[in-house]
């Protein structure tokens, strides 16, 4: 079980709504990930004045499980039937990078800051409260006792036993050096799926902020697909829309319960996204066993 050390908060607009929001984060020995929505509150809060306002009932916390996913229409939203929360993806990764499975999170909204659209800063916030490291607690790896598999016309995800970890994500966008184009997951770079920022194309933007969304969207938190091929502001590197389509999967299967860093398998996805990631990930928490 790996948690923070200190406690650590962070403000930021979100990328749906555009509503400035606060998120804290607790130090835990539950060993799990909850979350607690004091929405329109405050952040500043101390952890007995949390436990306080969820036994007066203000507060219904729920873990980030696959089993509490409402919705995954434009991001990945957790909760309950009192709350959620919203555009939970880029911090679950960040967890799974981190390797913090143990951790409490107190949000003033329904949705958590955009920050720079990806999860770079979420993993800077960790390293900055100190990560508990279990010197003596031996890694588990988990892999699956059978295939599991999606498939729907172009769409495919495939979950196989291996001896490491192997992920690829293809990609067939509109858009010329997104055509036809993959990446395979390499732990020595990392850095490079971290930091990939979320994505969509420039010309639907205002479509989008018409019906409600994408509305904190800017040049500093998400990568635009222009008309004649180029983007909206310079790549981090090379494929990073796909890139982070791989950061979107580890935080969706790490709502499986065992984060995707510590998986024995081939992880083949094609032309997914967060609602085929969810689908997968509902029917692989039962088929993953841990390694002998």
């Amino acid at each position: 079980m790996t948690t923070i050390l200190n406690e650590i908060t962070i403000q930021g607009h979100g990328l749906m709504k555009n509503k400035p929001c606060s998120v804290k984060f607790f130090p835990s020995k539950s060993g799990k990930i909850r979350y607690y929505i004091n929405k329109n509150g405050s952040s500043d809060l101390t952890r007995e004045e949390v436990e306080n306002l969820c036994r007066e009932g203000k507060i219904e916390p729920f873990e980030a499980v696959v089993d509490n996913v409402l919705s995954t229409d434009h991001c990945v939203v957790l909760g309950n039937k009192k709350h959620r929360a919203m555009l939970t993806e880029h911090l679950t990764a960040a967890l799974a990078f981190c390797g913090i499975d143990s951790i409490d999170i107190l949000m003033t909204e329904e949705e958590v800051p955009a920050l720079d659209g990806s999860s770079k800063q979420w993993v800077e916030l960790f390293e900055k409260a100190g990560i508990e490291k279990h010197l003596f607690e031996k890694k588990k790896f988990y892999t699956v006792k059978e295939p599991v598999y999606y498939l729907n016309g172009k769409t495919s995800l495939v979950v196989l036993p291996s001896e490491e970890l192997y992920i690829s994500y293809a990609v067939n966008y509109d858009h010329p050096d997104l055509t036809r184009r993959w990446v395979a997951y390499n732990p020595k770079q990392k850095d490079e799926i971290i930091e990939a920022r979320t994505f969509g194309f420039y010309k639907d933007l205002k479509k989008f902020q018409m019906l409600g969304f994408a509305r904190g969207v800017n040049v500093d938190n998400t990568l635009g697909f222009l008309d004649d091929g180029g983007y909206t502001s310079p790549l981090k590197s090379d494929l990073e829309p796909v890139k982070h389509k791989i950061l979107d999967l580890i935080g969706d299967f790490y709502l499986t319960g065992v984060n995707p860093l510590n998986m024995k398998c081939q992880i083949l996805v094609k032309e997914a996204g967060h609602a085929v990631h969810i689908k997968t990930a509902k029917m692989l928490k039962d088929k993953l066993i841990e390694c002998k």
